[in-house]
């Protein structure tokens, strides 16, 4: 595998990890359509954990298969396929080597009650990880949750043992709990905030909400009125200037259902703003297999060019 000037550019901000983690992290911006652009498309589903399978899967019935997701992402060309244990499991001995796989290992659901205390059960393993041949592994941290310290906590340990073993770490950073509003969950304070705790607890990619132009924090209006937040390039931008001032891979969730034009509009303004990529589940196999395709080699496009049309 040849890596691209632009992929060496990233790999040299991770000057602390190993030759196994950098490997890792270069099969995952090397592969797929956007190989070595620095740019990413991954398809994530662990929605059926916290959604439940009929809505998860009932608007695109192939969706029930786990095989059905990872053909969809390889004929994409998408950068990576991410899912829980069993998912990945189903099909890792067919597709093996295809495809890098991020192992998500922690999951939540809806039967519970959570209120401002949200958290995740661990659900899997680094050594599940390994054996799968996983190139990363995936975790939800809460900032604002209760249980947030316990999180942090977690993923310390579990971070510290997939670098040691050469894996590299991706973390899904949500906002939620404690005092924060329903708006206050995509704020621009909340998620800059949020993404930049990822970045601490030595995430390699973070993985956080597209940003409103609301400000949560009262402590923070001030400061942020001198940020400009017009636009949604401008707050990705400042997003990722919260990330190690752009030293760390930021994607942008691609959030509920919504028509294709909102999803390009939103890949533009994650190009223009800087930002590494998206990383798309619902929007994407709640289609047809024919509408995600169309839509996954649209948003590559996008992505792949200075201009889209």
């Amino acid at each position: 595998m040849k890596i691209t000037d632009t992929v060496k550019n990233i790999l040299e901000n991770y000057e602390s990890d190993c030759p196994g983690t950098k490997a890792n992290l270069a099969r995952l911006l090397m592969h797929g359509r956007l190989g070595g652009t620095g740019k990413m498309v991954i398809l994530p589903v662990d929605q059926g954990f916290e959604h439940g399978p009929a809505r998860s899967f009932a608007a695109n019935p192939e969706g029930y298969d786990p095989m059905y997701h990872y053909s969809l992402a390889i004929d994409a060309g998408l950068s990576a396929y991410a899912a829980p244990l069993g998912m990945l499991e189903l099909g890792a001995n067919h597709f093996a080597g295809q495809i890098p796989l991020i192992l998500k290992m922690n999951s939540s659901n809806s039967l519970k009650t959570s209120n401002n205390q949200p958290h995740q059960a661990i659900t899997s393993s680094v050594s599940d990880a390994l054996r799968l041949g996983c190139s990363a592994i995936g975790f939800t941290i809460y900032p604002g949750s209760d249980n947030f310290d316990e999180m942090a906590q977690q993923i310390k340990d579990l971070a510290l043992e997939a670098k040691y073993y050469g894996l590299a770490v991706v973390m899904w950073s949500y906002p939620r709990g404690g005092n924060l509003s329903k708006a206050g969950e995509t704020a621009l304070d909340i998620c800059a905030y949020s993404a930049h705790m990822a970045c601490l607890l030595g995430a390699h990619i973070v993985k956080v909400k597209l940003p409103t132009e609301h400000i949560e924090l009262e402590a923070a209006k001030k400061i942020y009125d001198n940020i400009d937040k017009s636009t949604l390039e401008n707050r990705v931008k400042h997003v990722k200037q919260s990330c190690f001032n752009g030293k760390r891979v930021v994607i942008f969730s691609g959030g509920p259902s919504k028509d294709l034009d909102d999803i390009y509009n939103e890949a533009k303004a994650i190009r223009e703003g800087g930002g590494n990529g998206s990383i798309i589940g619902r929007n994407t196999f709640q289609r047809s297999r024919k509408e995600a395709l169309n839509m996954l080699d649209k948003i590559i496009e996008i992505y792949k060019s200075e201009v889209y049309a």
